[in-house]
């Protein structure tokens, strides 16, 4: 049986001959013909280098147009998921107004990023701007606080401009740059150039109350201890 396309076989050759890809010709064909059938036409079809290099870099763009085209989608289905997690968790940030609640959340971030082993002061050194807010954000909420009472210290690399730094972590912190240490630089990076010009060096805040610190250590107990 004679193939309904077969009358554009001939024009479809000579556009292949001309190094253009199936979707190309069938676009200047203007005749959706099955690549089946175009693939059977051009069995053995042999192409000029001039010709070949054309439909290798019409693939090319194709495959890169494709592969933007995959990551987009796969981005717009992540950016939805996780604005789903967001919504299915939006409701806890309102737990922190309980301040039972606030008091568990700073005992186990001090758990993890604070100090052991000075029992008269609390301390915690994070890089991590958000980390430093909700430390400070929880202690001062949940307790009477004596704002002259913290200290704060920069360790930062030696190609970084400390005091710029410093101001930073003082606007970020709330701490008056004359409640601040003398920064610490890091040895290990002289002659060393930074590989990530966002990094803002640790922050170690202190703040000088055995009572908060023996507070928020028995906490730490009691939530460890639970279920024993």
């Amino acid at each position: 049986m004679i193939s309904k396309y077969i009358k554009y076989k001939n024009r479809a050759i000579e556009l292949r001959s001309e190094g253009n890809t199936y979707g190309e010709i069938i676009s200047k064909i203007k005749i959706k013909i099955p690549k089946s059938t175009l693939s059977f036409w051009f069995d053995g079809l042999k192409l000029s280098q001039k010709a070949k290099s054309k439909l290798d870099e019409a693939i090319k763009n194709k495959t890169e147009i494709a592969h933007v085209a995959a990551l987009k989608t796969i981005g717009e289905k992540r950016k939805k998921y996780l604005n789903e997690i967001k919504n299915r968790v939006a409701h806890l940030e309102k737990l922190k107004n309980n301040e039972d609640i606030a008091k568990i959340i700073l005992a186990v971030l001090y758990l993890g990023e604070g100090g052991k082993t000075h029992r008269s002061s609390l301390m915690l050194g994070n890089s991590d701007p958000k980390v430093i807010k909700l430390f400070l954000g929880l202690l001062r909420k949940c307790y009477k606080i004596d704002e002259k009472k913290f200290r704060c210290t920069l360790q930062g690399r030696a190609d970084q401009d400390v005091l710029k730094l410093e101001k930073f972590w003082s606007n970020t912190t709330g701490i008056p740059l004359s409640q601040f240490y003398k920064a610490r630089i890091d040895l290990r990076t002289v002659g060393k150039k930074s590989k990530k010009p966002e990094y803002k060096g640790v922050c170690r805040i202190d703040y000088f109350s055995a009572d908060i610190y023996n507070e928020i250590r028995q906490i730490i107990e009691t939530i460890c201890n639970a279920g024993h």
